[in-house]
């Protein structure tokens, strides 16, 4: 099977980003920027991605979908509401992360993610040192935020983590960012990011080494 067809396959079969399955149409918009946060701190904790887009849905259905929104909650409301969505091993936790975290978003970036983005300029490791700052987010929660947001942040383009990378070597893909980003559209990178994790995670990447 030729570069192409792999690329064609990975994106038919596991072309969704994480983004699109926890109901978030992305923009370049602070409230659905916003709610890409939410989701990234959900998937940081060591819990099933599915569980975390699920959680991430009943958040917003509850109208949590704004950081002011989620800064005037109780945190009884956030527990109850993730328990709703099964993300019960971390919700005590998660709830006042969130509630942290949509209160620090307030005070430094007046609820708005485009001015974190600004104030890292084009490096991307002061963007990720950002994101880090956030209560939950580590080192792989900067990952799938850097990756789902670049479909909206063409500057951090192309932005593939150690995860899709290793899953794209075990492909027989590149497995560099710059000759993944020569397979594909620039706005298909991140449907591609997300095809890999995903294809990594389903054993799939493991299989075809």
């Amino acid at each position: 099977m030729g570069t192409a067809e792999v690329v064609a396959g990975l994106l038919r079969e596991h072309g969704r980003t994480y983004a699109e399955e926890a109901g978030i149409t992305l923009r370049d918009k602070p409230a659905p920027l916003y709610r890409l946060l939410v989701l990234t701190v959900l998937c940081s904790a060591r819990i099933r991605a599915d569980t975390a887009t699920a959680a991430a849905r009943e958040l917003f259905a509850a109208g949590l979908r704004t950081p002011r929104a989620m800064a005037g909650s109780t945190w009884r409301l956030r527990v109850e509401v993730l328990g709703r969505g099964h993300y019960v091993r971390y919700d005590e936790s998660t709830a006042t992360a969130l509630g942290e975290g949509a209160q620090l978003l307030l005070d430094r970036f007046h609820g708005d993610l485009r001015e974190l983005r600004d104030r890292a300029g084009d490096d991307t490791g002061a963007l990720r040192e950002l994101l880090r700052e956030f209560p939950r987010i580590g080192p792989v929660g900067a990952d799938i935020f850097c990756r789902e947001v670049q479909a909206v942040w063409p500057r951090l383009r192309p932005f593939f983590d150690e995860r899709s990378l290793a899953a794209a070597a075990g492909l027989g893909l590149p497995h560099t960012a710059s000759g993944l980003a020569d397979l594909v559209a620039p706005g298909e990178l991140a449907r591609l990011a997300a095809a890999l994790v995903r294809a990594g995670l389903s054993g799939h990447a493991a299989a075809a080494a």
